[in-house]
């Protein structure tokens, strides 16, 4: 009897061990995420989505450092240094200056670029086919398209004389931006006036600016301070009855005219799949950049007829979506 019993607790423990142990094996990943963003948004659940369809599930298999720098770029160096030293598997930095922090940062820790403008031009990697070093991701192509972005504004106002062009004069990113939009805006013959924006105290001030030039429309070069005062910008575009259109749909879904560029949910879903690759053993630099694939153009009608504008048909037409 006693050797019986002794045997069924040998079982037992045996039986326990063998539950336990893959418990044991399974590996919580850590993943940083950097972003100039002021909290969790539409990009940041399309990533978390995009997680969950590769089967990563959040406190069972990954854990997720969030890193917020408020719209306060001056804080991003030191928020990224504070991943580097957790020692996170990767580091996903969805736009140019929350990649350039988490490089400048760490030179080892994989780093995963969701919505990067111009990685090429900013060097952050030697191209999008040969990446190199630590980072690897995803490119929005917002210089190619800003020529794309004046054509649409030409369509809506065939007489345009000039385009005012608002952009964050502290970013090295976005003055490239510019100077590209200048090449694509001399081929239309299309003037560009610059207005440039540090700090929120600056919108209204280039906003009066472009009154006084008389300029009929507005194209702005998206980052975190342009997205941090979104609103506030279709409000004074509005005000100012200037035909605007953004590279990101949710200018336009807050009183904006016109948006056109690849769809920032859709890269952002996609970012989880190089974070998964790399996760699984593949060198970042090896992984080359992925281009978008999927374009979308937005028009909110209520607002060209606050601004007295009328959209022409075929340009509807085209349109994925049209709010009304």
């Amino acid at each position: 009897m006693r050797n019986s019993l002794s045997l069924l607790i040998i079982m037992a423990l045996a039986s326990g061990a063998a539950i336990a142990e893959p418990q044991q094996r399974t590996k919580v990943h850590r993943i940083g995420y950097l972003a100039s963003a002021s909290a969790l948004g539409t990009p940041e659940e399309a990533f978390r989505q995009g997680l969950r369809e590769l089967g990563y599930v959040e406190g069972k298999n990954i854990a997720i450092e969030y890193r917020f720098a408020m719209g306060k770029e001056d804080r991003l160096h030191g928020l990224a240094a504070d991943l580097a030293r957790l020692k996170v598997d990767v580091i996903v930095a969805p736009s140019t200056l929350d990649a350039v922090a988490a490089q400048q940062a760490t030179r080892t820790i994989p780093i995963v670029m969701a919505l990067s403008s111009d990685p090429v031009g900013t060097r952050l990697v030697r191209s999008l086919a040969r990446p190199g070093g630590n980072i690897t991701g995803l490119t929005t192509l917002s210089p190619e398209l800003n020529g794309k972005r004046l054509e649409l504004l030409k369509e809506v106002l065939p007489r345009l004389s000039r385009v005012a062009v608002l952009w964050n004069a502290a970013s090295p990113e976005k003055a490239l931006e510019f100077e590209e939009a200048q090449v694509a805006a001399r081929s239309l013959r299309v003037p560009l006036q610059s207005l440039e924006v540090r700090g929120a105290k600056d919108f209204e001030s280039a906003f009066r600016a472009a009154t006084r030039e008389r300029t009929g429309a507005l194209l702005t070069l998206t980052d975190a301070l342009t997205i941090s005062q979104l609103s506030r910008i279709a409000e004074l575009a509005a005000k100012s009855r200037l035909a605007a259109i953004f590279s990101e749909r949710e200018f336009v879904d807050a009183g904006g005219l016109l948006s056109y560029g690849p769809s920032s949910a859709d890269l952002s879903r996609r970012a989880a799949i190089y974070v998964d690759k790399i996760l699984k053993g593949a060198k970042p630099g090896d992984l080359p950049v992925e281009q978008p694939t999927r374009f979308e153009l937005v028009i909110n009608l209520k607002t060209a007829k606050k601004i007295g504008l009328t959209i022409p048909p075929e340009l509807l037409i085209r349109a994925d979506k049209v709010i009304k």
